[in-house]
């Protein structure tokens, strides 16, 4: 098994293992069930996306086609109106 994604938090993690799973990779999510151990303080670093070997290439693209890292620098500024807006919640 090879580490092809290490998440911040489960929502990214199981978005990942998704994505991989439904490109017909078996995926597998280590470290989620070490998270209530720590109680409520985030602990970072302990959730890995892993794959068999043979299909860390393929993961690794699929990975990247998702951007996950590509948050907007300020998601409130219209960059139609030409001015900061209110977003709706």
């Amino acid at each position: 098994m090879q580490i092809v994604y290490r998440a911040n938090h489960l929502f990214d993690a199981h978005l990942v293992r998704h994505a991989l799973e439904e490109a017909g990779l078996p995926a597998f999510v280590l470290g989620e069930s070490l998270l209530g151990g720590m109680g409520e303080l985030p602990v970072f670093g302990m959730l890995r996306v892993c794959v068999p070997d043979a299909a860390a290439g393929q993961a690794q693209d699929i990975i990247a086609a998702l951007d996950l890292g590509a948050a907007p620098e300020d998601p409130a500024w219209d960059e139609d109106a030409g001015e900061p807006g209110i977003l709706p919640a």
